[in-house]
């Protein structure tokens, strides 16, 4: 659905099927972090999607416990504590120096966010969506794609010709296997068992507070809403076939008591560290879980996944546009696979150091020295900055903790607020966007732009050095595609910025 949207703003008609009814009912993921909704502004849904989220006020704190039964010895062992949304507005405004995102992450559940995103392209003229539509098989040639559809409720198939086709269909991929294109990696690094469900116990979900996450070494309760929706990510028991599982026992275990709830989903399920071996072949691509699969530390799942689809999207709009060189598709892949790569380890890291922390709760009898050890070990999957805004296309790998503003080729275009309030990212062309500094002549790059082209002249001394060089010239996901104090040769630059290479 980010894709479509994203080829939709471009002026691309595209058309989308889904094998299911309507949108998912498993809560996949919890958290959509800040470089996302930068993209999602940029898409116009941002403020859409925060009205279906958890309240901007309320706090993005990670708790361990011994049990969230307080009357039966149950206590919170430490506490990560991390800034609400609203709060983590006003430290963007007043840390103005190109280190923090242009949005704040946002605590939401996927059920809440894919409505959003499907009454953004249900009814967009450039958007053809159908839901009970599976996708069969794909035949591709010099000039296009065929591919085979069949409507679930008849049994119908029917073929579609079109010019590309994208591969958005999950984990167990059938855009993947028809290209034959392999996962690299480790399937089913553990088993967990997943209980989504309703409940106004308070009390005891909410025992030490308001909390994004309250985890054990036995699982995390995710709060939904903060309100009655939860989930908790347990393991299954091994004594028990798992289709037979009664979750109710499995709650009250990890809770410390029995407490009043409606089971909405309770399934279990693997984990994976897998990434494919390639994007895509000639006009087919793959994006989101049938590129890659993580473990959900971190949430990278569906969050590297938007980076792909707004990747995809703007190089596939340039290609049906006409203005793409035959490399530019090519370096999708170039770009994406190393990002896929880097946040799979990063996904590993995070997980091993719930191992140990797990390890903790085995030998460490004192919970004191349990709530040292547990802040010692850290909660950088909540804190990697570097993984979350510094990824880059050309190759350099930087502190996966730490995000380094720079307009380097290939990095993510630091945010600012100039002299009058307004935000630099919201004067960005939805095409290209060249940055004027100082009194560099732009004229070479706008004079041979085949692309569409915006200019945007900051007259502000004292943001100049955040962005490195007098003219700088931005992609449509926000990444500099060049960047230089004069430029000789505009014609050139264009040839290799389409052409998908770094300059």
């Amino acid at each position: 659905m980010t894709l479509a949207r994203t080829l939709a703003l471009f002026g691309v008609r595209c058309l989308l099927v889904e094998r299911n009814p309507s949108t998912t009912r498993h809560p996949k993921m919890d958290i959509t972090n800040g470089r996302s909704m930068e993209l999602f502004r940029r898409l116009g849904v941002a403020d859409k999607l925060r009205a279906v989220a958890v309240p901007e006020e309320n706090c993005f704190d990670v708790s361990w416990v011994t049990s969230l039964a307080v009357e039966h010895g149950g206590r919170e062992l430490h506490r990560f504590r991390y800034p609400s949304a609203a709060e983590k507005r006003i430290e963007i405004r007043n840390r103005n120096d190109g280190t923090q995102p242009r949005e704040p992450a946002m605590r939401v559940s996927q059920v809440m966010i894919e409505p959003v995103l499907r009454e953004a392209i249900l009814h967009h003229p450039f958007v053809e969506a159908r839901w009970s539509v599976g996708f069969e098989d794909f035949v591709q040639d010099g000039e296009g794609v065929t591919a085979t559809l069949r409507h679930s409720k008849t049994g119908v198939t029917e073929q579609v010709r079109c010019d590309y086709l994208a591969g958005c269909d999950g984990g167990s991929s059938l855009v993947r296997d028809k290209l034959g294109i392999a996962l690299e990696g480790k399937a089913a690094v553990s088993h967990r068992y997943m209980i989504h469900f309703q409940s106004d116990a308070r009390e005891l979900l909410q025992a030490f507070g308001v909390a994004w996450h309250y985890q054990t070494d036995k699982g995390t309760l995710i709060a939904q809403d903060d309100k009655d929706t939860w989930t908790l990510q347990t393991r299954p028991p091994s004594d028990v076939v798992p289709d037979t599982i009664d979750p109710n026992p499995l709650l009250d275990a990890w809770a410390g008591r029995a407490f009043p709830r409606k089971i909405l989903v309770a399934n279990p399920w693997f984990t994976h560290l897998l990434l494919a071996e390639r994007y895509g072949q000639g006009r087919v691509f793959l994006a989101g879980d049938a590129a890659h699969q993580y473990i959900p530390t971190g949430g990278y799942g569906m969050n590297t996944g938007i980076g792909d689809a707004i990747d995809l999207g703007w190089k596939l709009a340039s290609a049906v546009k006409g203005f793409a060189l035959p490399g530019l598709l090519a370096s999708y892949e170039r770009e994406r696979q190393p990002v896929g790569l880097r946040n799979r380890a990063a996904s590993g890291r995070h997980t091993d150091v719930r191992i140990k922390i797990g390890e903790l709760y085995q030998k460490e009898r004192d919970p004191d020295a349990l709530g040292r050890g547990i802040a010692a070990l850290g909660n950088a999957e909540n804190e990697s900055w570097g993984i979350e805004f510094g990824y880059r296309y050309d190759g350099v790998e930087g502190d996966p903790l730490v995000y380094a503003p720079t307009t380097a080729p290939g990095a993510r275009l630091p945010s600012i607020f100039l002299r009058d309030g307004s935000a630099l990212y919201d004067k960005l062309g939805p095409w290209f966007t060249l940055l004027r500094f100082g009194d560099a002549d732009p004229s070479p790059l706008i004079d041979s732009a085949p692309a569409p082209l915006e200019t945007v002249i900051v007259d502000d001394p004292a943001l100049a050095a955040t962005y490195e060089a007098k003219l700088v010239l931005v992609r449509p996901d926000t990444h500099v595609a060049w960047r230089g104090n004069a430029c000789p040769d505009g014609a050139a630059v264009w040839r290799r910025v389409l052409n998908g290479e770094l300059t």
